[in-house]
């Protein structure tokens, strides 16, 4: 896609407190899917709005994730989703697939709409089959409403909702972006990561929706990391009503306002990726890890997520521990062309490697920075003007009791 011509006014990009779009509604309830707790919710647009996905690149790809990539495909667009957790509809055969398509037809009797409009989104423990005697009872339920109860639907071991909503100008008219997500376990995106929605009253097409969420989910949501595991429901998808917008032609890369719609968005995707990371199971610490003087971009990307990847510097920092031979350890097992003579590292602002030696400092003062509940780790290679970041989390013993207990 063509590159923006014109540097966007960020400062036009607000964020403010959680609120749908226009056109947008929702609503989420306790079906009996989990023990108590939202576990059914659904979104939707009051027109068909255009819509683009990012999907799991796991093999054993769930259901409901397959019957969304497949209707977005068909004409990028959507008018609703619906959306359960506590259990995935994942490897479990063709009764998943007609599964998912019952919650489509029932979503999409219910609101009047074709069933081809309607999304479905999974996530819980895979291998199950869905009540569906419950989730019919539930849709049946379900309300046409202004509240953000759907973002606690989608929850499992996540300890709070992520949502994000961001006010903005396109030619005169003021629109809103909202984005949610759920993700804190088996997190190691390849594509998307977790469940993600977006909405927003802009005006785009699919086709340029679509372009423009690919390219920023490899700087945003795949530049994350939890544990290293990536699941079989990944999806993130986005819907674009235009109804802020409705007597606009749609945007487009040419358009004046194009960058602002684009760097809105980046900061929604960036802000809910990174709640993933900071929420990973049992995590104390959010983990940024920024890279500058790569070769390239895609190197610097590969450098920063290998560091946060890695269980021995995920392990040390929980401990408060300045380790830097094992975030030397993370960077040279990579494929990144390095000069092994010349990286640089920072812990929260103090040198700890200079031209790839340890230098002295302050320990007491370090493992006060350490103490901190976000860790950033600075790193120059001097070999190249190439940069990326990369998001994760500190590894506790939390995270193994957790995971050790996931199903009881």
């Amino acid at each position: 896609m063509m590159e923006p011509q014109t540097t966007p006014n960020v400062a036009s990009i607000v964020e403010t407190a959680f609120t749908w779009p226009k056109g947008f509604y929702s609503d989420g309830l306790h079906a009996g899917l989990k023990a108590e707790k939202p576990d059914l919710g659904w979104l939707f647009s009051k027109v068909p709005a255009s819509a683009a996905g990012v999907y799991t690149t796991n093999q054993f790809c769930a259901a409901p994730t397959a019957l969304t990539k497949e209707t977005i495909n068909h004409d990028h667009q959507l008018q609703g989703i619906i959306v359960n957790s506590a259990i995935a509809n994942s490897c479990t055969g063709p009764q998943g697939k007609l599964d998912a398509l019952k919650e489509q037809a029932l979503m999409a009797k219910k609101l009047g709409v074709s069933q081809n409009l309607i999304g479905v989104a999974s996530t819980g423990v895979i291998g199950e089959m869905l009540p569906m005697d419950k989730i019919k009872a539930g849709i049946a339920k379900l309300k046409q409403t202004k509240s953000a109860k759907v973002t606690e639907a989608v929850l499992t071991t996540d300890t709070h909702t992520k949502t994000i909503a961001v006010k903005f100008e396109i030619a005169g008219h003021q629109c809103t972006m909202a984005g949610f997500c759920k993700g804190s376990g088996m997190i190691h995106p390849k594509m998307a990561t977790m469940l993600g929605f977006v909405t927003t009253d802009a005006k785009i097409s699919g086709a340029c929706l679509q372009d423009l969420l690919s390219e920023e989910v490899d700087t945003t949501f795949n530049q994350i990391t939890v544990d290293g595991d990536n699941s079989t429901n990944d999806m993130v998808v986005t819907m674009a009503n235009g109804l802020a917008m409705a007597d606009e032609e749609s945007l487009t890369p040419d358009h004046p306002d194009y960058p602002v719609f684009a760097q809105a968005y980046h900061e929604v995707l960036s802000a809910l990726a990174k709640e993933i990371a900071r929420d990973g199971e049992g995590a104390t610490k959010l983990v940024e890890a920024n890279v500058k003087g790569a070769a390239n971009d895609l190197d610097a990307q590969h450098v920063a997520k290998a560091i946060v990847g890695s269980n021995l510097v995920k392990a040390a920092l929980f401990g408060q521990d300045a380790n830097w031979g094992r975030i030397m350890g993370a960077i040279g097992a990579t494929d990144a062309d390095l000069d092994v003579n010349r990286v640089d590292i920072k812990l929260n602002g103090i040198n700890i490697v200079l031209s790839s030696h340890g230098v002295e400092y302050d320990e007491w003062l370090l493992r006060q920075k350490l103490a901190e509940d976000q860790i950033k780790i600075d790193v120059n290679l001097h070999h190249g003007f190439g940069k990326g970041q990369a998001w994760g989390c500190d590894l506790t013993y939390k995270y193994v009791q957790i995971n050790a207990s996931y199903r009881s």
